[in-house]
Formats: C-alpha cells, sequence, structure tokens
C-alpha cells in the first residue's frame, strides 16, 4: 500500500516506540484542529491498535464546539467511539500553561476510566522549534531545550508523540488530499500568546539559518546531553546520598568534588525527591542553596547545612495542614501500618509538630534534627497524639515510605 511522507514517518516512529508490542487500545488525542486529526487519521490507516477519540472543550471560546463537533462526525463517520471533556480555568496563573496541564490531567483521568494505558498526542516537529524558542527565551538549561521525547509516563499514562519529525504543513497537504476537514483555532493567531510569537519568529530566523529543522536538530543534541547528564547524576547519587528517615542527606567531602552543573542537578532531583513536587525548582535558588551556610527553605523543603554533610528534610510550614485518614498515603510518600486489630476509626495522620513533641511523655529518639521530626508522620485522635514512630512514640504503630 503506498504511503504518504507523513504516514511513513508515523509508521516509523510507531515502530520505535512500541516495538512488536504496540497496545491494544490506543487513545487518541484530538481537538479538531489539523495535527491532531491528522494523527487520528492516519492511525485509523495504521490499524495497529482499536482507537478511542477524546477532546477537551476548554470552554474559553464558543467555536470551541463546533471544533469537537467535527471530531465528533469524524468518529461517527468511521465507527468510533468519541467522547468529549469538559475543562475550566479558575483565573490562576498562566492560561496557556493552565489549560495544558488541566487538558492532560482531564485525559489521563478519562483513560483510567476507560482502561487505556496509552494514549497519542499530535505534537510537530513545528511545536519542538517553537517550544526550543520560548525555553531558550526563559534561560532554559539542557534539561529545557532538549527535545519532545516520543514517549514518556506521567500521571499513570504512557503518552506517545508519534509525529515529532513530521512538519505541521506537509499534515495540512495530507488532510486536504483525505478531503478532511479541519479548524484552525484563531487563538493560533493571537500575538498575546508566547508560542504564536515564537512561531512567527521562525518566519524571521529562517533567514538566518534558524530553521525549523535547524532548531530541532539542536533539540535532539541537547536531548543526546541530557542523558549524558542522566548518567552522570546517577553515578554522583549512588556515590554522594544517603537517606535517613525520609531525609536525604548530600555528603560534603564527595558533594564539593563534583562538577558544579552536576551538584546543581543532585540537589535540585534531591529537593523534588522529599518535597514531591511535579517541578524541579529554579536554577537560581538551587545555586544560592549550594552556597547556604544557615538553614535555608526551598521547593516545600529544609535544607540543613552541617560540616559532614546538606540534609534536605521536608519544611513543616508545607505540610502543617496536611490531613489524611491513616489507610492513605500520606505527603505523596509516607504510608502507616496499625497494631494488629487497632481501631483506627476517627484517627488521621498529619505532621507530628510542636505541639506532638510537647506531648511525648519521653524525649524523642535521638538522631534526627528537630526540624525533621517536627515534618515527620505521626497519628492523631483530633489534637492528641497516637503515635510518632519516627520520633520513637511507636505505640505499635509502624510507618514506611512508598
Amino acid at each position: 500500500m503506498f504511503l504518504s511522507p507523513p504516514e511513513e514517518a508515523l509508521q516509523h516512529a510507531l515502530d520505535h516506540i512500541f516495538g512488536a508490542n504496540p497496545p491494544d487500545v490506543l487513545g487518541v488525542a484530538v481537538s479538531g484542529g489539523g495535527d491532531s486529526l491528522a494523527l487520528l487519521d492516519m492511525l485509523r490507516r495504521w490499524g495497529g491498535a482499536h482507537l478511542k477519540v477524546v477532546s477537551v472543550n476548554h470552554g474559553l471560546r464558543a467555536e470551541a464546539a463546533e471544533e469537537l463537533a467535527l471530531v465528533a462526525a469524524y468518529a461517527a463517520d468511521h465507527g468510533l467511539s468519541h467522547d468529549s471533556l469538559t475543562w475550566a480555568w479558575d483565573g490562576v496563573g498562566n492560561l496557556q500553561q493552565a489549560a495544558r496541564d488541566g487538558r492532560r490531567i482531564a485525559i489521563a483521568q478519562w483513560a483510567k476510566e476507560q482502561g487505556i494505558c496509552c494514549v497519542a498526542l499530535g505534537h510537530t516537529k513545528d511545536d519542538q522549534a517553537e517550544t526550543f524558542l520560548m525555553r531558550l527565551a526563559r534561560g532554559s538549561g539542557v534539561d529545557g531545550l532538549a527535545a519532545m521525547a516520543p514517549r514518556y509516563e506521567q500521571a499513570g499514562i504512557t503518552w506517545v508523540r508519534p509525529l515529532l519529525e513530521v512538519g505541521r504543513e506537509s499534515l495540512r497537504v495530507y488532510l486536504r488530499e483525505q478531503y478532511i476537514t479541519w479548524a484552525d483555532d484563531p487563538s493560533n493567531e493571537d500575538p498575546r500568546f508566547d508560542r504564536v510569537k515564537a512561531r512567527q519568529m521562525l518566519s524571521t530566523l529562517g533567514t538566518l539559518g534558524l530553521t525549523v529543522d535547524r532548531l530541532v536538530q539542536t533539540a535532539d543534541h541537547m536531548a543526546r546531553e541530557k542523558e549524558v547528564a542522566g548518567w552522570a547524576l546517577i553515578m554522583a547519587r549512588d556515590t554522594c546520598v544517603t537517606h535517613d528517615a525520609g531525609d536525604v542527606i548530600l555528603r560534603r567531602a564527595i558533594a564539593d568534588t563534583l562538577p558544579a552543573a552536576l551538584l546543581t542537578r543532585l540537589l535540585a532531583e534531591s529537593l523534588s525527591k522529599v518535597s514531591g513536587a511535579a517541578y524541579r525548582p529554579r536554577f537560581r535558588a538551587v545555586q544560592a542553596a549550594m552556597q547556604a551556610e544557615r538553614p535555608m527553605s526551598l521547593h516545600g523543603c529544609l535544607i540543613l547545612p552541617a560540616p559532614t554533610g546538606l540534609r534536605i528534610t521536608r519544611e513543616w510550614a508545607a505540610i502543617q495542614n496536611l490531613r489524611c485518614c491513616v489507610t492513605e498515603i500520606w505527603d505523596g510518600r509516607w504510608q502507616i501500618q496499625p497494631p494488629e486489630g487497632a481501631d483506627v476509626e476517627g484517627l488521621h495522620i498529619g505532621a507530628l509538630s510542636a505541639q506532638g513533641l510537647r506531648q511525648m511523655e519521653a524525649p524523642p529518639s535521638p538522631g534526627l534534627p528537630r526540624q525533621s521530626l517536627l515534618s515527620s508522620p505521626a497519628v492523631w485522635c483530633g489534637d492528641t497524639l497516637i503515635a510518632a514512630p519516627l520520633a520513637g512514640l511507636k505505640n505499635g504503630w509502624k510507618v514506611s515510605l512508598v
């Protein structure tokens, strides 16, 4: 069967992403725009998995309903299921970033409810170049400038981008050849948005040789450098990092011998591990933390310098109001096991805090700094402390990291 250039690129990408084991069911996120509609049609013609289509209406434009109607009509014409989700902006933060995050969360939830483990997205080569320019303008380093991954895991779902080697215009050519109508989002021409500015800038930069292909090539180089840095980070972690009751400790004697860029990565990774934050702290903040001589708050953590090492513990202020049932995971990483036969009704997990320390009849176990004890998991009945295993008040309760 004759394949068009975009189809050949898609087939090659799918072979690379899935090998000989594509998923039985593949979710496809389709907005009604040219990129995602072309992806859907080519995946249908590929036929390697049963497709389920999902769209998200952000409620920001009246035209969105008409665009999703295009998707619904296409799905109906080809016997595909189609679900339309809604998302509403709360007015907080950057609109486009909030819309991307909200869309991804909504689709992930939909996929889990449908029993789908993998969802395909329509990002293209042009998206790669635009993202590179936007991050370059923000002063991103190697990780930020690295090319988008064709496959990654997030929110319990595998996300795949099989069109990263395909240009946006070639997909429009494909759609015209297939007589498929798509919608052009007018916000893609609104110069208030950074991505639109980057898209417009590309036409100017091309005269200097900074074409989409050249920028994507550079992003690919950055991705390879990111792999090297990741390998070095593993080696540094194995020799420099120890753990103590959920805290991360960087051994100063070894850490001080590391290149500054590698130590920055190691500290950023440790902060994210302790806080559970999805994003790493900003580069300048991490640099400042490396030079700190006094306790410093950063990224929901406390950095406690000592002559022999740098201890990173959870900051009590970041979790002082965090509560959950004793059967749930607290702060995204702590699990409590009650004594056998214990009645757990009415009990909750919260930070030990100064109030809890005052309620302990015996002094807490030595070894952990007070700051670490304050943010450690404890079992409460209302305002009464029941157990604080890491502080030595066990009463038959056990605590473990998940």
